[in-house]
């Protein structure tokens, strides 16, 4: 029988606030424990809570990358639930009036098939604390840092069918958060997680089916095995005869397998009601639009002008606007050297990206600035420098030795051109090897490298290889266009 899974995930982002979404607390992460908690994230009587302005102009930045609608006007909600790292006794979150409704996100698959992904809304709430269940022996801690850290709970419409589509839109909007700057998307910290709801239909046009939600995961890795794992177990349990039991479950990595965690609570079990202490939020058209007018182009966007403005192959493509910080790079790049997308995504991609690995930097700390790489390969364009001079300059600039007119100066590395010069080093060659120029003349293609490297030799690797090999073929057979490129 066939079966066809229906998944829907609910992402919780950390918005990049400096303090929490009700207090002035500092919302950073890894300070030591219950020392970033003000009177109102511990619940203390008489406390009043007002609303982060930097948390909605986040959640609004979201909402118009994703095409979504901006309420103009939207309402806190009291959630209510007893936890051990919740003082209040609930949380305060957004129901039935969410900031941001109606979204959609474009998501790119691994066979580069493009998938609408629907987002029903997007909703500001605070986190809840955090309860240290291993930092004890037979005691649970309670850490209540995190408690009130403004979170934009990301919900999308149950439309994917498989866990590689779930995973391809988490990525995306992975991206996208961090593209936007409203999120550092620092999945270990905790930063940005989901929970996955999943159930399993047995053809398209049935009736949707029992749903289970699998709480907190914070790895695509896992996302993807946890909801793998669990589309498994409920088709075992319904071709047993049995019935999927709508509850919430933990993925355990270890075994790779869910268990249950508790019975799935329904709206009407949080007993939702409007804050009394928090007035409707009300965003006015002018902060819609100052939003609007400063989102940066979007990473689709720019990788559709990547390959059908710039030519660069796709795969060139989806690298550099894997991160924005990456993608921006590259355009400085290309804003001093125009013409050369290309040449620049190759070291962008390639050496500086290798360089940066070994010294442990991101791009946006690159000892080499944007215009000084575009430098380096204007001169390589112009055939000052060979390629593998262009290496060795690239390593003495990222080593401080200046720039690359500075370092190309110093050692002496620009290449001859002068026509001149090269066919007297050509011409001396060919004088002191006239065995292997004969071969040549005879057809003996590969014996044009040797000649090619006796001339180098004589000229001490400053040749420039192109006008060089240019001059020997037309000086070995009088045309030059009978002999293959021995570059």
């Amino acid at each position: 029988m066939s079966w066809q899974a229906v998944i829907g995930l609910e992402i919780h982002a950390q918005l990049a606030t400096r303090s929490k979404l009700f207090s002035g607390a500092s919302a950073a992460y890894g300070a030591e424990p219950n020392t970033q908690a003000a009177a109102i994230d511990v619940g203390l009587p008489g406390t009043l809570p007002s609303v982060n302005a930097e948390a909605v102009r986040l959640a609004v930045t979201l909402g118009l990358a994703i095409g979504a609608r901006i309420a103009p006007v939207s309402v806190f909600a009291r959630k209510n639930y007893f936890y051990p790292d919740l003082p209040k006794g609930y949380q305060i979150s957004q129901y039935e009036r969410p900031v941001v409704a109606d979204g959609s996100l474009a998501v790119r698959l691994d066979d580069d098939r493009v998938i609408e992904v629907r987002i029903e809304r997007a909703h500001l709430e605070e986190d809840a604390g955090k309860s240290l269940h291993d930092a004890f022996s037979a005691q649970t801690g309670i850490d209540l840092n995190r408690a009130g850290v403004p979170l934009l709970e990301i919900v999308s419409a149950p439309v994917m069918h498989s866990p590689a589509e779930a995973v391809a839109y988490l990525r995306a909007m992975h991206r996208l958060v961090r593209w936007l700057g409203i999120c550092d998307g620092n999945m270990q910290e905790g930063s940005f997680r989901c929970d996955a709801n999943v159930s399993v239909r047995r053809s398209p046009q049935a009736p949707l089916g029992t749903r289970t939600e699998i709480k907190n995961v914070n790895s695509f890795r896992f996302v993807e095995k946890a909801i793998a794992y669990e589309i498994e177990r409920q088709i075992r349990v319904l071709e047993s005869g049995g019935a999927v039991v709508q509850e919430t479950r933990l993925y355990d990595a270890a075994q790779d397998r869910t268990r249950s965690m508790r019975s799935k609570e329904s709206a009407d079990d949080y007993r939702y009601f409007p804050d009394p202490d928090l007035p409707p939020l009300a965003i006015a058209s002018g902060l819609v639009e100052s939003v609007r007018m400063s989102l940066p182009e979007l990473p689709e966007a720019r990788r559709r002008r990547y390959v059908e403005t710039l030519g660069l192959p796709a795969q060139d493509a989806d690298q550099l606007c894997a991160d924005r910080d990456t993608s921006d790079y590259f355009e400085a790049v290309l804003a001093v050297l125009p013409g050369e997308a290309k040449l620049g995504a190759n070291w962008v991609l390639g050496e500086l990206a290798a360089a940066l690995n070994t010294l442990g930097l991101p791009i946006e700390r690159s000892p080499l600035a944007p215009a000084a790489l575009a430098l380096l390969l204007r001169r390589l364009r112009e055939g000052a420098i060979s390629g593998k001079q262009a290496k060795d300059v690239f390593g003495a600039m990222l080593a401080g030795e200046g720039d690359a007119d500075a370092v190309i100066a110093a050692r002496g590395l620009v290449q001859i051109s002068d026509e001149g010069a090269l066919l007297a080093a050509i011409d001396q060659v060919i004088a002191a090897h006239p065995a292997q120029a004969a071969q040549v003349r005879a057809g003996q293609d590969k014996v044009l490298g040797f000649l090619v490297g006796q001339v180098m030799k004589a000229t001490g690797g400053k040749a420039n290889p192109q006008r060089l090999n240019a001059l020997l073929r037309t000086r070995l057979d009088g045309s030059g266009a009978d002999l293959p490129s021995a570059s």
